[in-house]
Order: C-alpha cells, then sequence, then structure tokens
C-alpha cells in the first residue's frame, strides 16, 4: 500500500523577500560605513572620552534616583485613590491629572527656575516672623530639581500602571485573605503585590527607558553634566555634531539594552508558576 508522502509547501516570495531586504540592507551598511560625512574616526575618537563616560553615569544616576522617587510617590497615589477618604482621592487625582497634562520640558523649567519662584525656604508662624529658613537654591540645586522634574512627572504615569495592576486581580483573593485575619498591609505585600507585579513590570520598564531618554531634557533645569550635554558641548568644541550625535545614540541603545535585560530577568522571576498548572507546564 502506497504511502502519502507530505510535501511542505513552498513560500519562494519568502526567499525573494529575504534577497531584497539583503540587498538594501548591505548597500545601508556600505553607504553608512563609506560615507566620509559621518567620521567614523572621531566617533572612535571620544567613544570612550572622559566626559562623556561621566555623562553616561550621571545619565544612568538621574534614571535611577528618579525612578526611585516615581515609584514611590505611585504607590502612595495608588492607596490614596483606593482609600476610603475621598479628600485624599481627589488629591492623588488631582496629582494624576496635572502631572499627566503638563509637558515634562515645562515641568523641568518650573523646578529649574524654582529658586527664583521661591528665593527661601522658610517655617514660620502663619502671617508671623520666620522661625527658620534657608536660601532655595542650598536645597534645589540642578541635580534635585532634574530628579524631581523626572520623577513627578513619571509618578503619574506609574500611578495608573500600579492601579490597572492591581485591579487585574480578583477581589476574591483579598476578600478570603480578611476572612483568615490578614491585616490590609500584609495582603498587600504577601497576596497581591506578587500577582501585580506580573503586570506591572512590562509597562514600568518601557516608562523607565523612557525616563532614561526623558534626561536629554535636563538642559532646562539647568543640569550639565548628563550624556547629551557632554556630547553637545564637544560637538559644539570641535564643529562636528553627526559623529558626537551617533556616540550619545551609541551610549543610549547601551543602556538601554542593559535595562531590557534586566526587565527580562523580572519579568521570567515573578511570572513563575503562571504557566504551571497541576505541576504540567501548559
Amino acid at each position: 500500500m502506497a504511502r502519502n508522502i507530505v510535501v511542505p509547501r513552498r513560500h519562494p516570495g519568502r526567499w525573494v523577500a529575504v534577497v531584497i531586504l539583503g540587498i538594501l540592507a548591505a548597500q545601508i551598511a556600505q553607504s553608512l560605513l563609506q560615507n566620509p560625512n559621518f567620521h567614523w574616526d572621531v566617533f572612535l575618537q571620544y567613544l570612550f572620552a572622559p566626559t562623556v563616560l561621566a555623562g553616561v553615569g550621571w545619565t544612568l544616576l538621574l534614571t535611577v534616583v528618579a525612578m526611585l522617587l516615581a515609584i514611590v510617590c505611585a504607590g502612595a497615589l495608588v492607596l490614596m485613590r483606593d482609600c476610603g477618604n475621598p479628600i485624599l482621592r481627589i488629591l492623588a487625582w488631582l496629582w494624576i491629572w496635572f502631572f499627566r497634562g503638563t509637558p515634562l520640558y515645562t515641568q523641568l523649567l518650573f523646578w529649574g527656575l524654582f529658586a527664583v519662584l521661591f528665593p527661601r525656604l522658610s517655617i514660620s508662624v502663619p502671617f508671623g516672623p520666620e522661625i527658620v529658613g534657608v536660601p532655595t537654591n542650598l536645597i534645589v540645586t540642578a541635580s534635585v530639581a532634574a530628579v524631581l522634574g523626572l520623577g513627578l512627572n513619571e509618578s503619574a504615569y506609574l500611578a495608573e500602571i500600579f492601579r490597572a495592576g492591581f485591579k487585574s486581580i480578583g477581589r476574591g483573593q483579598t476578600e478570603a485573605a480578611q476572612a483568615i485575619g490578614m491585616s490590609r498591609g500584609r495582603i498587600w505585600w504577601r497576596i497581591l503585590l506578587p500577582q501585580a507585579m506580573r503586570t506591572i513590570i512590562p509597562p514600568t520598564g518601557n516608562e523607565t527607558i523612557g525616563m532614561l531618554k526623558g534626561t536629554s531634557l535636563v538642559l532646562a533645569v539647568p543640569f550639565t553634566l548628563d550624556l547629551m550635554f557632554a556630547t553637545n558641548a564637544i560637538a559644539n568644541r570641535i564643529y562636528l555634531p553627526v559623529p558626537m550625535l551617533m556616540v550619545a545614540g551609541f551610549w543610549y541603545l547601551v543602556i538601554t539594552s542593559v535595562l531590557m535585560v534586566g526587565q527580562h530577568y523580572l519579568e521570567r522571576h515573578f511570572g513563575r508558576g503562571q504557566d504551571f498548572v497541576g505541576g504540567r507546564h501548559v
């Protein structure tokens, strides 16, 4: 009895598309590498320049500190919106409305002018004499203003991400935990947070990458130690902006790639057990 032989379906169009894309990629690579206007020698010369590496470090530091501030503020906003006090709920809503509704650059400009608007920070009796006070520029420095501008703006977006993550969990789990006598704080920490992290981490990782690139706007403060300012300063000195833009782009890509790898491992860590039912992988 003859056996039926299954012949895979051929897809010549795919191979044609691969050939065409390969030719285009080769032409683009050739034009990039052989075009003298890109000044690859200048790119390599300044890729590991001390000022550029210092700018990379400051950019990372701004991103980490501002994100930590945003996470703390976002957590507080989620609790305020979930509490029974209407005043706190309204304040949280107004916070999110304001910081989501105004541009990041405008907010950074405000913090850069904060010392001009309020030259002195003081504690005083209402309509009375000052008890203690200090010049504002001693506290709200350029770095502090940059962190505040980035972190407070980001907190509004993270608050909505966190709230969506917690809302995705069925209320039955909270009710079951309350039935066995768990406190509200323990329910949040042991029951809700680990499950919500599966939903929270992917968009939070995207927001972190967005904040990393948003640090290029801190010149509005003005903060003059970040990566973008360092490369622009060199470009203005040597009158070659293109290779220095490529230097900045290279380091942003490197940092973004590292963050994406970290995000992948966090997603895998908090996703453990999600794809297992009855001890079997599904």
